[in-house]
C-alpha cells in the first residue's frame, strides 16, 4: 500500500517543479518598483505609481 502513495522523484524534477516562471518574477519586479508607501500622522498610504 506504501508504495502506491509514494512516488520517489529525482532531484532535477523537483527543482523544475518549484521554479517561478520568468513573467512572474517580471512582474513582482515592476510591481514593486512601482509601489510607493508614504507615512502619514495616523496611517500609511500605499500608491501605485503607473
Amino acid at each position: 500500500m506504501g508504495k502506491i502513495y509514494l512516488k520517489h522523484s529525482s532531484e532535477e524534477g523537483k527543482l523544475k517543479k518549484s521554479a517561478p516562471k520568468k513573467e512572474t518574477i517580471a512582474f513582482l519586479l515592476n510591481y514593486s518598483k512601482a509601489l510607493s508607501v508614504i507615512d502619514g500622522k495616523m496611517r500609511k498610504y500605499e500608491l501605485l505609481l503607473n
